[in-house]
C-alpha cells in the first residue's frame, strides 16, 4: 500500500536530517484557524449555557412564586 499523496505535514519522506525541518507535526500552518474556532466554540458554549441556565431558573421560580414550598421544605430539616 503506497502512502503518496496522503502526507499531512508536507513531508514525503523521512529520510531526511530532521534538525533541518522545522515542523513535523500534522496539519502545521493551521494553528491560528484552530485557535480561532476553539476560541469561538468556547464563547458560543457559554452563550448557551448561560441561556438554558436561565430558563431553567426562570422555571424554576415560576413554580414556587410564593415561596411557601421552599419553606415547607427548609423547615421539614
Amino acid at each position: 500500500m503506497s502512502t503518496d499523496g496522503y502526507s499531512t505535514n508536507g513531508m514525503t519522506s523521512w529520510a531526511v536530517d530532521l534538525a533541518d525541518v522545522a515542523a513535523i507535526y500534522p496539519f502545521q500552518g493551521t494553528e491560528i484557524p484552530m485557535v480561532i474556532a476553539g476560541f469561538a466554540f468556547w464563547i458560543i458554549w457559554h452563550v448557551l449555557q448561560f441561556r438554558a441556565e436561565k430558563t431553567e431558573l426562570s422555571h424554576e421560580m415560576d413554580a414556587d412564586q410564593s415561596g411557601d414550598e421552599t419553606r415547607e421544605t427548609i423547615s421539614r430539616y
